[in-house]
Formats: structure tokens, sequence, C-alpha cells
């Protein structure tokens, strides 16, 4: 697993060269954003202990098996650790594949694992340490980036990719197809890939792919982009 800084708070955790977690520093200790594939829960301890601190809070941004995969681990490791998740996609975690009325009815796709793990509901809005939570529903109906109030850092998750190019995780990319592939809603992602372009957060820091500084602009070209491919596609065929 190789560690990479960014910024005054920011180590990212990366596997297989292209999987990342996060850890975020606080005065307290490290904030883990999400747990990997299965199995990498040693490394990611191992990563805490180079850098002299302990894991404090685990926060996850959705619920797919490339994200949560060492949750298991983890927790066994770190019993007392806290585990916050969105209510929505904590029921994914739960084994819970049912749509709410009022949610698109298309059917879930990824890696959708489970984990009987406590863990501890986290809104829109609301803070754990200096990130703050943001609703970005559309790759799962749960998921969360998290934005750090400090430096204005953004952890997205899946709402973004950055591999080889910044592009919103609807976007099927030949160079790298699997978010898409994995997005339950290509319009409710674009929605909230829109919403976190609008934050101008000074750094991104994708699950997939390199972290990048002042990505603005280039988040709004893949907004723009994906929403030209949306409206190619809704147009009626000739014939």
């Amino acid at each position: 697993m190789r560690l990479t800084r960014h910024g005054s708070h920011l180590v990212q955790l990366t596997h297989l060269g292209l999987i990342n977690a996060y850890l975020v520093s606080e005065a307290n200790g490290l904030t883990l954003i999400d747990t990997g594939m299965p199995g990498g829960g040693p490394a990611l301890l191992g990563a805490a202990r180079t850098l002299g601190q302990s894991i404090r809070r685990i926060v996850l941004t959705h619920a797919h098996g490339d994200h949560i995969g060492g949750l298991d681990a983890l927790h066994a490791a770190l019993p007392e650790v806290p585990v916050f998740i969105s209510p929505r996609d904590a029921r994914l975690l739960r084994g819970d594949h049912t749509l709410d009325p009022g949610e698109p009815q298309t059917p879930l796709r990824g890696d959708l694992r489970q984990s009987a793990v406590p863990v501890i509901p986290l809104a829109d809005g609301e803070q754990i340490g200096s990130l703050r939570a943001v609703a970005t529903p559309g790759h799962t109906p749960g998921h969360l980036a998290f934005l750090d109030t400090r430096d204005g850092t953004l952890i997205a998750g899946d709402a973004f990719q950055t591999v080889m190019g910044t592009a919103v995780s609807s976007e099927r990319r030949w160079t790298f197809p699997f978010p898409a592939l994995a997005t339950w809603h290509a319009p409710t992602a674009l929605a909230s890939a829109r919403r976190l372009s609008d934050l101008r957060p000074t750094r991104l820091a994708a699950g997939h792919g390199r972290v990048t500084e002042a990505p603005v602009e280039a988040m709004l070209r893949a907004v723009e982009r994906a929403e030209r491919r949306s409206a190619a596609a809704a147009q009626p065929r000739a014939g």
C-alpha cells in the first residue's frame, strides 16, 4: 500500500495503484475514510502506525466492497472505534437492497457486501471532526462525500474518479469503466457531482485515481461533458 501526503492533513492510501482510502489527521488522532478491499485491514493499521498516530474514527463513503472490504478486520482490531455511514447505505450494509418509494426504481449495482459491524448514521451536513458530510446520492442511494473545513479538501468517494483525467462516476470511460458500471442512477450521480463542483474545493481526493490540486475547472468540465452525453442519449433516434 502506497502512502502519499497531500497538504497538512491528508494521507492517500493506494492499493493496486487504483483503489484509495484516506487518513485525515485531527488533533486527537486519525479519521479513516473507507477501508479498501477485503484483506486490506492490516495494511491500513500499518499505515496509521507509520504516521505515529491512532485511528479514532472510521467513516464510509458508501457500501461497495472496494470501500468497505476491510471493515470487519478493522473492527476486530479496533472494536472501540466508531464507524459512520449514511443511514441509507447502512441498510445496504445490512443486506437490505429494497428501494424507497420516492427513489428511482433502478436496480442497485456494484459489489454490495454485508457487514454486521455496528454503525452510527451520518446525515448531510453533519460534522465528524473537521469533516463535513455532503450527501451525494447516485453511485449508491446513500453515497457521502466529505469536505475538510480547514483547507477545502474534498474526499469525494466515487462521486468522481480521476483515473487518467477527472470524470463523473456515471461516465463510462474506456480507461477505467468500473465506477460507471457500478453506478446506480446516472442522473442523480450527475446532480451530486454538480453539487460538489459548486463547493469549489481546493483539492479533490477520489476513491479511484490521483489526488488533484485546484480541481474546480476539471470538475466543471467533467460535469458539462456528462450533461452533454446525457442529453445526446435522451434524443430520439432517427428511423
